[in-house]
C-alpha cells in the first residue's frame, strides 16, 4: 500500500473518530434538550448521594478520555497539514506558530498579535474541552415535575347536604342542641391548641389519623397515598359521623407526559403539591361591653348539689352545677349545664380550680344576616379569671388550598375562599356542633383544657403573668380566635375522612356528583440533567471549535494528495526541522533582538531533493530569496559530539 493511500486512510480515521465524539456529544446535549429531563439511572443517583467521589472521579476519567482523544486526532491533523503547508512559502514565526498548534501549545510574541492570539484561541479551547465535556455529562440535582390529577369528596353542594341531612337523621341528631351529637375525641382540643400556640411562636404539629400536619389540618384530607396516614379497615359502625379512624381512600393518579418512554426514577424522595378543597373560618373574639345587653349572659345560675365534709382531702366533697344561659337571638334562650368541684362548703379553690363555660349559639345574633357563621360566649373564673364576659363570632369560609405533601408533613396554604351559601345550612349545623361538643367536653371537675390553652400559651411567650394586665388582654382573645379556628378546620378534616374512609361507600368509589377535582405537581428530587440549564449550550463550544478545526486540517491534508510524498518529514520534531534548516546551510541572524524580530520574517519553503528521477530522503528549507550571505555573529553551532 502506498504512502498516499496511508494518509487517505489515516484522515479518514481521523474524521470518523470525530464524527462519533461530536455526534455522541450533540445526541446527548439533543437528548436532553429534547426530553427537557433526562434522569440518571437509580443505580447512579445511588452513586451521587452516597459514593459521590466515585462519581466525580468516573465522569472525569471519561470526559478526560474524549477530550485527549480529541487533543490527539487534532494535533495529528495539524501536523500532517503543517508538512503540508511549508512546500509552499511561510515565514519561521508561522512555522514556529503551526509547531505550537501540533503541540497543543501557543506562543507569545508581541510583534506578531495576530498569531499569538490564535494560538491562545486554540490552546484555551483545547484545555476548555475536558471541562466542557465534564459539565457535559455530571449529572447535577434537580426537581422533575409530574402532573397529578384526582378527586376527593365535595362537602360545598347540595349533594352533600342531602346526605349530610340524611345522617343526621339516621344518627337521631335532629336538632344541633342534642347533647347525643358527640362524635369528636380528643383531637379537636388538639388542632385548636396546635393553631393557637404556633400563631404565638410555638412549633405545631398536628396527627390525626396517622397524617401530620403543620400546624392545622386547614380542613384538607390527605390526597397522596404515601401521606394519608391510617391503613386499618373500620367497621360498620366507624364510618361517616362515626368515624373512629381508618385508611382514607386516595383517589389520585399520575398523568402521562409528553414522553412517556423516560424512565420515571424512584428518586432521593418525592415532594407533591396539590390544589384542593379545604375549610378554614375567620373568627373574631371580643370582651362583651355592659351597654350590649343583647347578649343577655347569665353565669349566676349554679347550685351545690353534693356534698361529703367526711370525704378525704383526694375525694370529692362537693359538686356545683352550673346553668349557663345566653341570648342567642330573637329572644331564644339558649343554656348549657356544667359540673366543678367545690369543697364541703360550696366553695372552689380560686387558684386551683378553673371554670370557662360556653354556649354556642348555631347561627349569628344579627338575624337579618344569613345563615354563615355561628356565635360563641364564653367567661373564665378562679384561675381563669383573666377571660372576661366574651363573644366570638365564628364565619366558615369555604377555600381553595395549596397543600404540599413534603418530608411526612402536609402544610397548606389558602389560594382563594368563599362564604357558606343557603346549600351549606348542614354543614354550618355540623361545624357548630362540633365546637359545642369541645366547649362541653373541654370543661372538667377542676380546670377547662381552653384555658389551660390560653394561660400555659401566654405564659410561655411573654415575660409578665396573664393576670397583670387584665385591662388589656389583646393576647388573650387573639389566642381564643386561633383555638377555635382550629377546632373549625379540624371538623372538616373530621368530616370528610368519615365520608372518604374505606367502607363509607359501595365498592369505595365516591358518587360522581359528591366529587370534587384535585389536581397538582408531584415533585422527584433526583440528579441527571435538564435541558433549562444553559451551561451545557457552553459546554459543547470548545468541542465544537475543536472538531471543526480538525475537519478543516484533514480535508486540507486529503486536497493536497501526496505533496511531493515528505512522509518522513515531521514539523513538531526538532531534531528534523534542524536537520532540514542545516541541509542547505540557511543562514540566519544572530540572538539579539532585532536578529529574532528579523528571523521571524524570513519566508523559507520545504523541498526534497532529487537525483536521476530518484527521491534522496534528503529534505531541505530554503529562504525564498536565495541563499543569505554567511554571517558570523552570535549564532550557536551545533558540532558533532
Amino acid at each position: 500500500m502506498n504512502h498516499v493511500s496511508v494518509d487517505f486512510l489515516l484522515h479518514t480515521f481521523i474524521i470518523s473518530s470525530q464524527v462519533i465524539i461530536m455526534a455522541f456529544g450533540y445526541g446527548f446535549l439533543g437528548a436532553v434538550l429534547y426530553y427537557g429531563y433526562l434522569p440518571a439511572p437509580d443505580q447512579v443517583s445511588y452513586l451521587w448521594k452516597h459514593r459521590s467521589q466515585d462519581l466525580t472521579m468516573v465522569v472525569t476519567l471519561i470526559a478526560t478520555t474524549l477530550s485527549v482523544t480529541t487533543g490527539i486526532l487534532f494535533a495529528i491533523s495539524m501536523k500532517k497539514a503543517l508538512r503540508h503547508r511549508m512546500s509552499d512559502s511561510m515565514s519561521l514565526v508561522q512555522i514556529s506558530a503551526g509547531v505550537a498548534l501540533s503541540k497543543n501549545s501557543f506562543i507569545l510574541r508581541w510583534e506578531h498579535r495576530r498569531l499569538t492570539a490564535m494560538t491562545l484561541f486554540v490552546f484555551g479551547v483545547l484545555r476548555l474541552m475536558t471541562a466542557g465535556w465534564t459539565t457535559l455529562l455530571a449529572p447535577t440535582p434537580f426537581l422533575w415535575s409530574i402532573q397529578m390529577q384526582g378527586s376527593e369528596l365535595d362537602i360545598t353542594g347540595t349533594a352533600f347536604a342531602t346526605l349530610l341531612s340524611q345522617e343526621f337523621y339516621e344518627q337521631g341528631i335532629v336538632d344541633i342542641q342534642d347533647n347525643a351529637f358527640e362524635v369528636l375525641d380528643i383531637g379537636a382540643m388538639l388542632s385548636g391548641v396546635s393553631a393557637a400556640g404556633y400563631t404565638f411562636g410555638l412549633p405545631g404539629t398536628f396527627n390525626f389519623n396517622g397524617a401530620k400536619y403543620n400546624v392545622s389540618t386547614q380542613g384538607i384530607v390527605p390526597t397522596i397515598e404515601n401521606y394519608s396516614g391510617s391503613d386499618g379497615v373500620p367497621d360498620a359502625n366507624s364510618t361517616r359521623l362515626g368515624f373512629s379512624g381508618g385508611n382514607v381512600t386516595v383517589n389520585t393518579r399520575q398523568l402521562p407526559g409528553k414522553h412517556t418512554s423516560v424512565h420515571i426514577p424512584q428518586g432521593f424522595n418525592r415532594n407533591y403539591s396539590m390544589s384542593q378543597q379545604g375549610l378554614t373560618a375567620n373568627v373574631s373574639c371580643r370582651a362583651i361591653d355592659s351597654s350590649q345587653t343583647q347578649y343577655l349572659w347569665n353565669t349566676s345560675n349554679s347550685s351545690v348539689i353534693y356534698t361529703n365534709a367526711a370525704a378525704s382531702n383526694d375525694s370529692i366533697t362537693g359538686l356545683r352545677l352550673w346553668n349557663i344561659t345566653a341570648n342567642c337571638g330573637a329572644n331564644t334562650s339558649t343554656s348549657q349545664e356544667y359540673v366543678t368541684k367545690v369543697d364541703a362548703s360550696g366553695n372552689a379553690n380560686p387558684l386551683g380550680s378553673g371554670f370557662l363555660p360556653s354556649v354556642v349559639c348555631p347561627g349569628p345574633m344579627n338575624l337579618t344576616q344569613t345563615y354563615t357563621s355561628f356565635t360563641i360566649l364564653s367567661q373564665g373564673f378562679y384561675k381563669y379569671r383573666f377571660l372576661d364576659a366574651s363573644v366570638c363570632n365564628v364565619i366558615p369560609l369555604l377555600t381553595t388550598v395549596r397543600a404540599n405533601y413534603s418530608n411526612d408533613l402536609i402544610s397548606s396554604e389558602v389560594k382563594s375562599s368563599t362564604p357558606f351559601g343557603p346549600e351549606n345550612v348542614q354543614l354550618l349545623s355540623f361545624i357548630a356542633g362540633m365546637a359545642k361538643f369541645q366547649s362541653i367536653n373541654s370543661q372538667g371537675l377542676i380546670s377547662s383544657a381552653i384555658g389551660d390553652t390560653l394561660y400555659s400559651i401566654y405564659s410561655s411567650t411573654t415575660n409578665a403573668s396573664i393576670d397583670d394586665n387584665l385591662a388589656n388582654q389583646t393576647q388573650v382573645y387573639k389566642e381564643l380566635e386561633e383555638y377555635w379556628r382550629g377546632v373549625v378546620e379540624f371538623s372538616a378534616t373530621f368530616l370528610r375522612s368519615g365520608f372518604m374512609v374505606v367502607g363509607s361507600f359501595p365498592n369505595n368509589t365516591v358518587p360522581d356528583d359528591l366529587i370534587s377535582e384535585v389536581n397538582g405537581t408531584m415533585y422527584i428530587s433526583t440528579v441527571g440533567w435538564t435541558g433549562q440549564s444553559a451551561t451545557y449550550l457552553l459546554a459543547i463550544l470548545p468541542i465544537t471549535i475543536t472538531t471543526i478545526l480538525t475537519f478543516a486540517c484533514a480535508m486540507y491534508n486529503i486536497s493536497r494528495g501526496d505533496s511531493n510524498n515528505k512522509a518522513t518529514f515531521d514539523p513538531s520534531n526538532t531534531l528534523h526541522l534542524i536537520m532540514a534548516s542545516t541541509a542547505m546551510n540557511l543562514n540566519l541572524e544572530g540572538f539579539s533582538k532585532g536578529g529574532i524580530i528579523t528571523n521571524e520574517d524570513v519566508k523559507v519553503q520545504l523541498h526534497e531533493l532529487k537525483a536521476d528521477d530518484v527521491v534522496e530522503r534528503k529534505l531541505f528549507m530554503r529562504a525564498d530569496e536565495g541563499p543569505l550571505p554567511v554571517v558570523f555573529s552570535s549564532l550557536p553551532l551545533l558540532t558533532p559530539v
